[in-house]
């Protein structure tokens, strides 16, 4: 108990110490030790290092999990899983989701309807983004986020440590260094000599005793500079370390970012692929909208048109279909569409193109002409325009 008690006053006695010290040089009453420039801007480079990483890492999160209340409960989750020593189960993602939603969608509809049939296919599409979308998100939390926050609650709480024991440090330093100071402004006064004509013999006595007291002091106040000088520059070294590493710690962060663009770029490169597969098979689906909007089409087309027109209704020859005198209209291309064989035409998206429709042509298909091109573009690929 004693033990306790006395430890419990050194301890205030210290924070006290600190205190006066760290108000002294706010106002301007006392001196600084000041570190030198090269330590200054290791501490700058931290700190810059912390913040910027901080920043980077919140938003990284939000990019991948965009919601805040998935964002909470996620973390939520992965928290009492680490606690628990287990790995945390897979999460759906909304893509996948979404895609199971428009599967049973299509089974209530009806599978073999144009809308039931189109909602199987965009169903089937939807899942296979949520799950590259998942294969994305483990890998940047493993390869990319994982690192920085391993930084921010590791390194960065360590280097914290050491720098606020450096800064307690400091101030005992200077305060070692004020007390000695005032030690010696003492012992100096102590060790004036007296008048010997307005002062008694009984003084001198007392004046040399003084003397002797402050010389104590003075060489305590020595000592205890001298420790804590080399507490400081130890701990100083300590911190210098730590600080130095943030260079590793660069190019750790360096690496981790290729690793997250590489899984970026592998993640778009998929979602690419699978629309334009999704596009291809929607243009081979019956599209009722699409049907409607050329029925007019199709009738003028066929009235315009003689029986003895070139074109055979069993056989397509392109270079002999020549566009009817009315019944042409604009559209305006909606997906890439690469041609399958000669006889069709190959378009861009948002291109525009001259379409009409021949007798005896599939109603899927119109004839498109795009200069002194032309070929049979599916109708699906296509807005037309009045």
């Amino acid at each position: 108990m004693d033990f306790n008690v006395k430890k419990l006053a050194s301890g205030a006695g210290l924070f006290f110490t600190r205190a006066v010290q760290f108000t002294e040089e706010k106002l301007g009453q006392a001196e600084k030790t000041e570190l030198d420039a090269h330590f200054e801007n290791l501490m700058s480079r931290a700190d810059c290092t912390k913040n910027w990483t901080e920043k980077i890492y919140r938003q990284t999160e939000v990019l991948l999990q965009p919601n805040p209340i998935d964002h909470t409960g996620a973390r939520i989750e992965e928290f009492l899983y680490e606690k628990l020593d287990r790995k945390a189960p897979s999460r759906i993602t909304n893509g996948e989701l979404l895609g199971q939603y428009m599967q049973d969608a299509a089974r209530e509809f009806g599978p073999g309807t144009p809308y039931g049939s189109t909602l199987t296919t965009v169903g089937e599409c939807e899942r296979r983004l949520g799950a590259a979308e998942r294969d994305f998100l483990q890998t940047s939390t493993i390869s990319f986020l994982s690192p920085l926050r391993n930084f921010l609650e590791g390194d960065w709480k360590t280097i914290s440590k050491e720098r606020r024991l450096l800064e307690n440090l400091r101030l005992d330093l200077d305060a070692c260094k004020a007390r000695l100071k005032k030690a010696k402004l003492a012992e100096a006064k102590a060790a004036m000599a007296p008048d010997f004509q307005e002062t008694r013999p009984r003084n001198y006595v007392l004046s040399a005793s003084a003397s002797a007291l402050w010389s104590e002091e003075v060489e305590k106040a020595e000592h205890e500079l001298r420790v804590a000088q080399t507490e400081f520059d130890r701990q100083a070294e300590v911190t210098r370390l730590l600080l130095e590493g943030i260079s590793s710690t660069h190019v750790n962060h360096l690496r981790c970012l290729h690793e997250f663009v590489e899984a970026q770029a592998a993640f778009y490169k998929q979602c690419h692929f699978h629309m334009q597969e999704l596009q291809k098979e929607l243009g081979r689906l019956p599209n009722a909208f699409a049907l409607n909007s050329t029925q007019s089409m199709v009738a003028a087309g066929t009235a315009a048109e003689d029986i003895s027109s070139p074109v055979e209704k069993d056989t397509l020859k392109i270079e002999e279909v020549q566009a009817p005198a009315t019944g042409t209209r604009k559209a305006k291309v909606l997906y890439d569409y690469d041609a399958a064989d000669s006889s069709e035409l190959s378009l861009l998206a948002d291109e525009l193109i001259t379409v009409y429709t021949v007798p005896g042509m599939d109603s899927d298909w119109l004839i498109g002409e795009r200069g002194n091109q032309k070929g049979k573009v599916p109708v699906t690929y296509l807005e037309l325009l009045s």
